[in-house]
């Protein structure tokens, strides 16, 4: 084509896209430097070491070649914000303890594996602690504020009744085993321990500590987690590099796949209430339903649209305005319950979105601090209620 020719020859609006996009340096040229597949390495805050034998340009490599596309691997200790990533699903795969594996699971991702055997914690205390309970205005040491430890020992206080706040003092240092120390020195109430330490360290101070409360088994190590959306073909591919040639960039294989049910409830004890509530009593899907029969109102703590679109059959809607933190150290006074003083005086069942929604408990806690009696809490909520093909309607 002749000099004349180009200059006379209309552009078609694909070659003027095309041009504007070389022009932004966007143009197929440099597709190679973009990222196509994401990935974030977690570090456990008291696992440092093994996040040093990371070697982020290998993993990178080693990935790439394995999904066929260009991989940009992130490394971070700010487990809160990783946390936060779970939740909008930032990037494609996660590598990280199991609160995150947890969080992950729970947004659309699915388990890969892990490369460590499930581990049991325990929470530890002087000797003349009677229960958790007791720890009650006490002190506590963990082994920093986003570690798994911390994370344990939240859902443990929670399932008893208790929060953070409820203590005196929660320290946070670098080494968990430190606690066991600080505990023999009495310059801490209790403290939260992997059940292999406790059972080493007991044997060698049998009368120094007791035993108050131990989790179920928990994932430990790297859990790898990836986006169920992404494709079948580049999800086995991935899989298959983790579990077999994932070493030379410094992760161990992810061989291992613990059950869905430790990650579940890894995220119940850090998010979901309590598994009961003094003064209320707490009744499944089936004997709310009874209770509903006898007289007793089902109440619907939900926004009016959640109530609106989707809800057990017969319940009364008075939504529960929270503003307080999902714990059980809730200030009530931040958010609004009127809706309780037009409810009639009968017996109430209260129920939401499940166990890890706080409206209903704070409704039957707060309830049965007024003076209502025969308050009940469907833990479940409305998921249990479907679940057991309880009638559901809807307007």
């Amino acid at each position: 084509m002749t000099l004349r020719d180009a200059m006379t020859t209309a552009p078609t609006p694909f070659s003027l896209l095309r041009t504007g996009l070389v022009a932004l340096g966007l143009g197929c040229a440099c597709a190679t430097s973009l990222a196509d597949i994401t990935a974030i390495v977690a570090v456990e805050p008291t696992a440092k070491k093994a996040a040093h034998t990371i070697l982020r340009s290998q993993m990178e490599a080693g990935l790439g070649k394995a999904a066929g596309q260009t991989a940009s691997v992130t490394v971070s200790e700010d487990l809160a914000d990783v946390m936060r990533a779970t939740r909008s699903a930032g990037y494609d795969i996660f590598i990280g303890p199991a609160q995150v594996a947890a969080s992950a699971l729970d947004r659309g991702y699915e388990l890969v594996g892990a490369n460590h055997k499930s581990q049991k914690y325990v929470l530890v205390a002087a000797p003349t602690t009677a229960a958790v309970g007791a720890l009650k205005g006490g002190r506590l040491y963990l082994p920093q504020q986003d570690s798994i430890y911390t994370y344990m020992a939240r859902g443990m206080l929670n399932e008893a009744g208790l929060s953070f706040k409820d203590l005196k003092q929660v320290q946070y240092e670098k080494y968990p085993q430190a606690g066991l120390t600080a505990l023999l020195l009495g310059s801490t109430d209790a403290t939260v321990v992997r059940e292999d330490d406790w059972a080493e360290w007991s044997a060698a101070q049998p009368k120094a500590a007791k035993l108050l409360a131990s989790s179920q088994p928990v994932p430990g190590g790297f859990t790898v987690v990836v986006k169920k959306d992404l494709p079948p073909e580049l999800r086995s591919r991935v899989a298959q590099w983790f579990a077999t040639a994932s070493e030379p960039s410094g992760l161990a294989l992810a061989t291992l796949k613990p059950e869905t049910a430790q990650y579940k409830r890894v995220a119940e004890l850090g998010l979901f209430t309590p598994v009961a509530l003094p003064g209320v009593q707490r009744v499944n899907a089936k004997e709310a339903q009874q209770l509903q029969g006898q007289g007793a109102l089902l109440v619907d703590t939900r926004t009016e649209k959640e109530f609106r679109t989707k809800r057990m059959k017969g319940a009364v809607w008075a939504p529960y305005v929270e503003k307080s933190l999902k714990d059980v150290a809730f200030d009530p006074a931040t958010d609004d319950f009127s809706a309780l003083d037009k409810l009639p005086a009968k017996p109430m069942v209260f129920a939401c979105n499940g166990a890890e929604c706080w409206k209903s408990y704070k409704a039957a806690k707060l309830a049965a601090a007024k003076g209502h009696k025969n308050v009940y809490w469907l833990r479940g909520g409305l998921p249990e209620w479907a679940a057991e093909g309880l009638p559901t309607e809807k307007d």
